[in-house]
This record gives C-alpha cells, sequence and structure tokens, in this order.
C-alpha cells in the first residue's frame, strides 16, 4: 500500500500515538541500566501503552513476539527482548510501534548504558544528527532522494556505515506502506511526497561496515563485522512549508 493523504481525523489519531510513542520511549530510556532485562523494558512500554490508550503495533505483527525491538551491540534492528541483564557500556536500540484509533506511528533511539565511550557517543549523535538533516528536506513536493542524500551527507561525512538494504517508509494505516525511504541517494530522485502523507524516517549506521545479516531467530540483524550500530526514527507529517514530527517528546 502507498501512503496516503490522511483526513484530519487520521492525522489527530496519529498525534495522539505519536504522543504516546515518545513518552513511552522517554521513560525507557530512564529505565536503561546495568541488569535490567530488555525484555523487562518490552513488558514495561506495553503495560504503559496500555494505560495511555494505544496498543503496541509490532507486537504479533508478522509474528514479532513484543511490543519493543531491543537491539543491543552489534544488532542494528529487530531484535527480540531477552532475559538477559545489560551490562556497562551495551548500546541498545529501542524500535517501537503504536496503534490509536486505527492508525500507527513507528519511533527509535538509541542509548547507552551506564558510561559511555566517545567514539560510541560521537556515532549516536552524528546518527541523530543524519535523522535531523533528512526531515529539513522534507516538505510538499520533496522527493524521497532529497531526504536518503542529505541523511547519505551527514553519515558518510563522518565514514560511518551506511545501511542500505533497511530503509525509512510510508506508515499511517499500516506499519510498513510504500514509498521506501534509503538513507543515501541523489536529490530530486524517488518518490515525490505530499503535504498530507506520513513517513518514517530511520537512520541506521554502524562503526564499521555496512553489511548486515539475519541472526537465527530470523528477526535480528546484525552487522556482519560485529561492529556497534546505532538507530533514530520519526514518524512525521508532510506538510506544505516542512513537516511535523510525530513523535517527539514534550
Amino acid at each position: 500500500m502507498y501512503t496516503k493523504v490522511k483526513t484530519d481525523t487520521e492525522i489527530a489519531a496519529m498525534r495522539k500515538a505519536g504522543h504516546i510513542l515518545a513518552t513511552v520511549l522517554k521513560e525507557l530510556s530512564s529505565e536503561v541500566r546495568v541488569g535490567v532485562t530488555t525484555k523487562e523494558l518490552s513488558e514495561l512500554a506495553e503495560q504503559k501503552i496500555a494505560t495511555m490508550g494505544g496498543k503496541p503495533s509490532f507486537k504479533g505483527y508478522n509474528g514479532f513476539p513484543d511490543a519493543l525491538c531491543a537491539s543491543v551491540n552489534d544488532a542494528v534492528v529487530h531484535g527480540i527482548p531477552s532475559d538477559l541483564p545489560l551490562q556497562d557500556g551495551d548500546v541498545v536500540g529501542m524500535d517501537l510501534g503504536v496503534t490509536y484509533g486505527g492508525m500507527i506511528v513507528d519511533g527509535a533511539i538509541t542509548v547507552v548504558v551506564g558510561s559511555i565511550d566517545n567514539e560510541v557517543k560521537k556515532l549516536l549523535d552524528v546518527t541523530k544528527k543524519s535523522l535531523h538533516e533528512g526531515l529539513k528536506q522534507i516538505r510538499d513536493g520533496c522527493f524521497t532522494g532529497d531526504i536518503g542524500a542529505a541523511v547519505e551527507a551527514v553519515l558518510a561525512k563522518n565514514n560511518y556505515g551506511i545501511v542500505r538494504e533497511l530503509v525509512g517508509h510510508g506508515v499511517g494505516h499500516h506499519v510498513h506502506e510504500d514509498p521506501n525511504i534509503p538513507n543515501y541517494g541523489k536529490k530530486r530522485s524517488g518518490d515525490r511526497l505530499v503535504s498530507g502523507m506520513t513517513i518514517a524516517v530511520e537512520p541506521m549506521a554502524t562503526l564499521g561496515q555496512e553489511d548486515i545479516y539475519i541472526d537465527k531467530d530470523k528477526w535480528t540483524v546484525r552487522t556482519k563485522d560485529g561492529s556497534i550500530a546505532a538507530h533514530f526514527e520519526h514518524t512525521v507529517l508532510i506538510t506544505d512549508q516542512g513537516c511535523e514530527i510525530l513523535t517527539l517528546a514534550d
């Protein structure tokens, strides 16, 4: 399904879903510490989403077992929460989907457990910067290549691996809608986007090479060289002059 221009009612539902998602991710980030398990984080996310009147979009999606995708260290995305306690220095990507009023939003952050290595801190800072540079390109009539080119410019300048096999996407009525939004590209290329559409932009970068593989659990995507990965994501509403970030915490 190609992402549709949303009605006012649908946009209102996505704003509410985005508020829930951002609130939950903010709370989870404060709970990340040595000894906590990603399974506990996922359970907390599910409880908080329910309390706020939403539903976890990922649980049961194509068979995924939990509310939260929790990807640790060399895991890029789609990590299944586990009972292994987090260790000092672990890098944890938390990707969450929330459904409210039948509409879906998608967002992700990456945080560090305890002490942070300077190289890892830079990776996280730069990946987050690449997301916001991508978002600056969004407005009525822009192209997916405009977004990808901006993301790529930031990550390539810092010599990070740009994960090319995984992409951003349309979102709203379904978790994943067309068009795909790669984290690389050329300006004025790709699909044209218009005001009222909703998309998820999600740079994924590594300290090493871009090559990835799917783990034996058939979900977790890992770097082939074992390098640390970072992932940040926002769902946005395209407007005439820019975009409204729907998954931004207060």
